[in-house]
């Protein structure tokens, strides 16, 4: 048994909440990460439930990241994968394209309530183990003006839904109820039960 996994994630938000927890794993240095490379396309399935849709994205990135061990011929250990993704009336909200996809998505969420959904997988072999954690957001209603000042920070670029809760986009929540690491990125509780599955313990 491995006395480490691997993280196959380029987030830094999920590599800083596996250092604080002092969590034995290592990051596998992907050249092309999974998810962004050819293996696979991440568009939805049409009429695929969000639920399905990022457990679904989530195993390929594990099987992607497991394919790329063992081609590579790296030390073999699980690997942890995850993927995010945010739904407002069962329909996805990706990554924005560009400043306009931003700001339609902004003004579809601004003072609704929605899910953010985090799939996490574990990898070894033919050993696979899946969890989901799925949260409420609910976000107050956005002036044109909020909206405009935000999306010239940048920050909704590369984030599903077109927000970040662990930076400035916080002041735009007025509750959560669920796991708020699971928003950032990767849900604390749920991996740690996850991991134990492997024969690891963060305490």
């Amino acid at each position: 048994m491995s006395d480490f996994f691997y993280l196959a994630s380029q987030s830094p938000r999920r590599k800083e909440i596996l250092d604080a927890l002092s969590a034995p794993y290592r990051l596998l240095n992907l050249v092309e990460g999974p998810g962004e490379n050819a293996d696979f396309d991440e568009t939805p399935i049409p009429n695929e439930m969000p639920t399905l849709y990022v457990n679904r994205v989530s195993l390929l990135k594990a099987s992607a990241a497991w394919r790329y061990l063992v081609d590579h011929r790296l030390e073999k250990a699980p690997v942890l994968t995850v993927d995010t993704t945010v739904t407002l009336d069962d329909k996805i909200l990706g990554k924005p394209e560009d400043a306009e996809d931003a700001r339609l998505m902004l003004k579809r969420l601004s003072g609704r309530e929605h899910q953010v959904l985090t799939a996490v997988t574990m990898k070894q072999g033919d050993e696979i183990h899946q969890t989901l954690s799925m949260t409420n957001v609910c976000m107050q209603s956005l002036s044109e003006s909020n909206i405009e000042r935000y999306i010239q920070t940048t920050e909704p670029f590369g984030k599903a839904g077109s927000y970040g809760i662990q930076g400035i986009a916080s002041i735009f929540i007025s509750h959560i109820s669920g796991s708020h690491s699971g928003v950032v990125g990767l849900p604390i509780y749920e991996t740690s039960e996850l991991i134990k599955k492997f024969g690891f313990s963060l305490l």
